[in-house]
Formats: C-alpha cells, structure tokens, sequence
C-alpha cells in the first residue's frame, strides 16, 4: 500500500484529496492501493488508523459527469443499504462526487458463470427486486433520457455512429410511442447490472454495488438489461419473469424484450461517447460495435412488431 501523501499520479491525488476530507479521517495516517475492476472509475481500498475497518473509494473517471448524477447515485446506495442488499455507506464527498463505503471482506465480485446456479440468480433477482421496490430516488431519468442524452453527446462531440444509425433510431421512436402510449412503471433501478456489479460470499449471498447509473425508470429494463448482461437462456428468463411477478404474462414477455433492445441502444452510444472522451485503456469502440449488433438482432426478430402491439 502506498503511504497518504505519496500521491504520484493524477488518479492518487485525486483519491488523497478525498481520504483528508472524509469525516472523522482528518489527521490520522492513512494507506491506500488500487482495486481492479471498472470501465469508467478508478477503484481503491483504503487503510486508515483507528478505525474499525478497511475502505473502499471509487474516484470519478473523467468524463463521467456526462452521464452520472452523483447526487442520485449516492441517494441510491443508502436505499440499497437500506435493503440488507447494498453495501454499507460511510460517507459522500458532494463536491468531489465521492463516496465512501466499508470494504466488503470476504466478497468477490461475481461471474456470468456463477449465475449458471439457480440460487445465485434467484438471490439476485431478489435483491434487484428489493431495490425496484424501495421509494424513488431524487432522480428520474428514463431510457428514453439516457438514448436522448448520449445522442446529444454524439453530435456535440462529432463521435462515430454506425451506417444504419437512422434506422437504429426510426425503430427506437416506434419503441417509444408503443411504451408511452402504454405507461412506464417507474421504480429505482441500478441500470447497470452487469455481473461484476454482483457481489457474492461463500455463503452464496448478493449485494448490490455501484450505483452510478441508478435512477427511477421502468423496472421491464432492469430485467432486459440483467437478462442481456447474463446471456440467460429464454427458459430461465422466464423462470426468473415468474418468480419477479408471480407469473408470466404476454405483457411483460413483451415489455423485457422491446427494453432489450433499448438497453442495447443505450450502452452502443454510451461507448461511442466514451470512445471519444475516455482516458481509460479499454475498447469502447468494440464493446459499442458488439452491442448495436444485438439490438439489431431483437429489432430484425420476427416478433419484433407483435412486442410493440402487446407492451
């Protein structure tokens, strides 16, 4: 670990910055190391004298204010905490769009290859749902916002789209006015469930972490955008409708699969942006390419006109 004030890199100073202004933490010796992990952030685990436990810091990668309201993402930990689902919160550096968390010992972040296992899903699916069912977050902020913003992005900053863009969007309009025209049900959803945002114990227990993305939005993305991240065959997407709503309908079935698509369309321009302002070492333009590919492949289904008609 290094020592607090041996900070050589822009990304250590930024973290020694925030270690100094923690609440209780002023004046005590400290340490710190990198936590591997994320595409956006720097993560670290953070030693500090006299207190009770490690901790863990995630310091805003930069660019990341275009997309991230920190104030919602902090209002989303606490009511995952609330949960028992969610890491505890030390504390939030408003200024610095810092959060502080205990360090979760003994927990690993999970694989797609561990969701193979009924319980682990089943555990996860309920932890989503514990969260989709708290109050609403200070911020609503639809996928129909997300795709709008980072379209803006896209022309602001003159990033890359692909050929059949035009297309892309003429079937995210029809999309839309089918959802609109039948209602959202808005709820706080982590809009980023990827595995690694999955924590599991021996135990085989699940927490909830990293809620930059959260917001209130329809709870049908949630699961598309989970059922999309876990590559979940249809037999237990359907396992896992039932056991989120009791049964499965024709409604939902359509509703998951038209936010499929949408989820798709949002994290493809969501890497175009990146690809353009990001100083992290990871292909954006290749993840983006990867996921205009799958929308396109719910947006060619055969299905694809029957979904709108039963959203």
């Amino acid at each position: 670990m290094k020592l607090l004030g041996q900070a050589s890199t822009p990304h250590e100073h930024l973290l020694e910055q925030a270690v100094v202004r923690v609440p209780g933490w002023e004046g005590r010796p400290a340490a710190y190391a990198p936590v591997s992990g994320g595409i956006s952030n720097t993560n670290w685990r953070v030693r500090v004298e006299g207190m009770p436990s490690e901790y863990f810091i995630k310091i805003p990668g930069v660019g990341t204010d275009m997309f991230i309201d920190r104030r919602t993402a902090h209002d989303a930990s606490l009511k995952a905490a609330a949960t028992g689902y969610g890491a505890p919160v030390v504390a939030f550096i408003e200024a610095l769009g810092v959060e502080v968390f205990e360090f979760m010992e003994g927990w690993q972040a999970s694989s797609n290859r561990d969701f193979l296992d009924r319980d682990i899903r089943t555990n996860a699916l309920r932890a989503l749902r514990a969260f989709n069912e708290q109050p609403q977050l200070v911020q609503t902020k639809t996928v129909f916002d997300m795709i709008d913003e980072h379209n803006r992005q896209v022309a602001e900053l003159g990033a890359s789209t692909p050929p059949d863009h035009q297309w892309l969007m003429l079937q995210y309009g029809r999309a839309r006015c089918a959802l609109d025209a039948s209602g959202l049900d808005l709820v706080p959803c982590m809009n980023d469930s990827l595995a690694g945002n999955f924590m599991l114990n021996e135990a085989r227990q699940i927490r909830l972490v990293d809620f930059e993305y959260a917001s209130n939005n329809d709870r049908h993305y949630e699961l598309a955008l989970w059922f999309g991240e876990m590559f979940f065959s249809e037999a237990i997407e359907l396992e896992m409708i039932e056991e989120y709503f009791g049964q499965v309908s024709q409604k939902d079935l359509a509703r998951v699969q038209v936010h499929k698509a949408l989820a798709d369309l949002k994290w493809s321009t969501w890497a175009m942006v990146q690809q353009a302002v990001s100083a992290l070492d990871f292909d954006f333009y290749k993840y983006g390419f990867w996921k205009h590919m799958r929308a396109r492949s719910v947006l060619r289904h055969s299905l694809w006109e029957t979904w709108l008609r039963q959203v």
